[in-house]
């Protein structure tokens, strides 16, 4: 099953003169470099030390999001995205090396998943270990506490017992014994189980999607993808339930 970021850039973060992207005017010597210069030193820098030097002036923010696919975002997406992430039809499709960056930042987080989960070195991409009695889930590196959001899930292959999308908070576990709806199972996750059609949220059945009367058991073909669309603030973006 493959679930691509969405399309939203990575929160601003660090610290600079100012109170917004820019807000500076000169950076001191440093701002009367040469924008060519300035993107030399820059391609050396990682994604949250980029992100603090766009606070230090406007020059500085004109010469890192001027051009997407300078020297700069080429040079970080060689370094930290795997040629295999590279070659994926997700990052394939986008315009340039910014975006490249910004969406794999939205990509599975091998550190915030069950044991018995192994995310691709693509980083879209999970799969399960097939351990008996297990419900195992899987969240992505960056969630949110406000907005909306739209993301897709390309799920291959069986259902099985208990399938799953939904979002989660960071709280919310990512493993449970038994074939259980572990997504929506307490207060700090929402899920919408494909089998059953059912929405759930704190252990209960909170409606069911589709909305219509006899609505038939949700089956996805080989390979199939469906949309979801959040508006509830949250910690973490995605768990999946397998």
């Amino acid at each position: 099953m493959a679930a691509p970021g969405p399309g939203a850039g990575a929160a601003s973060g660090g610290a600079g003169a100012g109170s917004g992207p820019g807000a500076g005017t000169s950076g001191g010597p440093g701002g009367r470099l040469p924008s060519r210069v300035l993107e030399l030193v820059f391609s050396y820098l990682e994604l949250s030390e980029l992100r603090s030097c766009a606070l230090v002036c406007k020059h500085w923010y004109r010469c890192l999001h001027g051009d997407e696919n300078s020297e700069v975002w080429r040079s970080l997406c060689a370094r930290s995205l795997a040629e295999e992430a590279l070659r994926t039809d997700i990052l394939c499709n986008l315009p340039s090396y910014k975006a490249k960056v910004r969406a794999f930042q939205h990509a599975f987080s091998t550190n915030d998943c069950s044991r018995n989960v192994y995310i691709k070195k693509n980083g879209f991409t999970l799969h399960r270990n097939p351990i008996a009695q297990s419900t195992d889930g899987a969240r992505t590196k960056i969630g949110f506490s406000e907005g909306r959001h739209a993301w897709e899930v390309w799920w291959e292959g069986p259902l099985g017992t208990v399938a799953v999308i939904g979002i989660a908070t960071k709280r919310a576990p990512m493993q449970c014994q038994g074939y259980v709806a572990l997504l929506g199972s307490d207060d700090q996750s929402w899920g919408w189980n494909l089998v059953d059609n059912n929405l759930l949220h704190n252990g209960e059945v909170n409606g069911s999607f589709p909305q219509c009367n006899n609505a038939p058991k949700y089956q996805i073909p080989h390979p199939d993808k469906c949309t979801c669309v959040n508006n509830t603030c949250i910690n973490t973006l995605l768990l999946t339930n397998l």
